[in-house]
């Protein structure tokens, strides 16, 4: 949602929202890449959601000097719903199964493109991209990535109008069906045909 290409598509009035929405997401990614035991990153993730209570019930009690805290408290203070972002990263950092793995991963995309202003049924395919990128496995990441490629396309509708997630999620489809391998000029060929036409 923070490349330029796609933020561009968002409503001016919403930009600073979606920056700080996805800024948590990536926050939340680095530290299921970066952790090595998990109860560490269960100790991260539950300091994450206290500050998503805070910020629905009580955001001036958050704490100083954290810049995305800032950016959340500017634009989410008073919201709910962050918690189940850190609920499905929790998820992915404890899944031990196949399944497990790819029920947390559409999770943490249905979520966020819930809070995105879309229904969480436009974010699985997403999501299992995103899975199959912080699984540090290769065979566990390659199942994702299938399963991905797999995902049949939602329809519009789950989008409701919103032509940033649209363009994410054939994003995340074109990538898929290209096992993985990135094609740089062909994938930004395909954000400004859906940014100019909504197809």
């Amino acid at each position: 949602m923070r490349d330029p290409r796609v933020l561009v598509s968002v409503p001016h009035a919403r930009r600073a929202a979606m920056s700080a929405l996805w800024g948590l997401a990536a926050r939340l990614t680095k530290l299921l890449i970066d952790a090595r035991e998990p109860l560490i990153g269960q100790i991260k993730l539950a300091w994450w959601r206290d500050m998503a209570a805070m910020i629905e019930n009580d955001p001036d009690a958050l704490p100083k000097g954290e810049p995305l805290l800032a950016e959340l408290q500017a634009t989410w203070a008073g919201q709910g719903g962050l918690d189940a972002l850190v609920d499905a990263a929790e998820a992915m950092l404890l899944a031990e199964t196949d399944e497990q793995r790819c029920a947390a991963s559409e999770s943490f995309g249905g979520q966020l493109f819930k809070l995105s202003g879309g229904e969480e049924a436009g974010g699985k395919r997403w999501g299992l991209l995103w899975g199959a990128g912080v699984e540090e496995q290769e065979p566990e990441a390659r199942r994702l990535l299938s399963d991905a490629k797999a995902q049949p396309a939602p329809p519009r509708r789950v989008f409701a109008g919103n032509r940033s997630l649209l363009m994410l999620d054939r994003w995340a489809a074109a990538i898929a069906a290209s096992d993985g391998e990135r094609h740089l000029r062909g994938e930004g060929l395909l954000l400004l045909r859906i940014g100019l036409f909504g197809r």
